[in-house]
């Protein structure tokens, strides 16, 4: 008996990619592969993780350092935060929608932190920028986009949305830890935030 058609022909290739989304596709397995193994990842582990021969990637960039900065780049770019942020349902009360800005900006401090503290010791020129996000660019657009989901509770603040919104990022940014007390959960960060450290039922 003669195999069905279908199965007699090739498999069918994944659509192409361009250099571009090659790169970004690349930069993204590699990116917690380093997390986790700092630069002594080698490159043929990231082509496996892609499902791809270890020259593509030489293909796309000049050399290992190369793809080590565009990934410490990637990391510290805002984009991902931000399309994060931009998703919230502003229709949630303000707490909730500042508690799940709060768990999508750990995130991301804590992937900038372990691309960092993975690949800081090399040395050398800090990466420069992807799609425009220098630290300056980078800050200013996240709390821009945190200020947009504080702006439907702007009549209720007591500063404007913009300033709440830089107190609520630099809380983020160093929220004290210490060692015979558990981490705050996003919730239990944003109800101090908002309503301080007294009890309601204290006078």
């Amino acid at each position: 008996m003669t195999a069905p058609k279908e199965n007699q022909t090739t498999r069918r290739r994944s659509p192409g990619m361009s250099p571009e989304q090659r790169r970004a596709m690349i930069i993204q397995t590699a990116i917690p592969l380093i997390a986790e193994y700092g630069a002594a990842v080698t490159t043929a582990k990231i082509a496996r993780a892609a499902g791809i021969g270890e020259g593509t990637i030489f293909r796309v960039f000049a050399d290992k350092d190369e793809l080590l900065n565009a990934c410490m780049a990637e990391a510290l770019s805002p984009e991902h935060a931000v399309r994060e942020l931009d998703a919230i349902d502003v229709s949630q009360p303000l707490p909730d929608r500042l508690a799940e800005a709060a768990e999508a900006l750990q995130a991301h401090l804590s992937r900038m932190g372990a691309i960092a503290g993975s690949l800081g010791h090399r040395g050398g020129k800090h990466p420069g920028t992807v799609r425009g996000a220098g630290r300056d660019t980078s800050t200013t657009r996240i709390r821009a986009a945190l200020a947009e989901l504080l702006e439907p509770d702007k009549a209720t603040l007591r500063r404007p949305p913009e300033q709440i919104a830089a107190l609520f990022f630099g809380l983020l940014f160093t929220q004290p830890r210490t060692d015979d007390e558990p981490d705050l959960t996003p919730h239990e960060l944003v109800d101090v935030f908002l309503h301080g450290a007294i009890s309601g039922g204290a006078k």
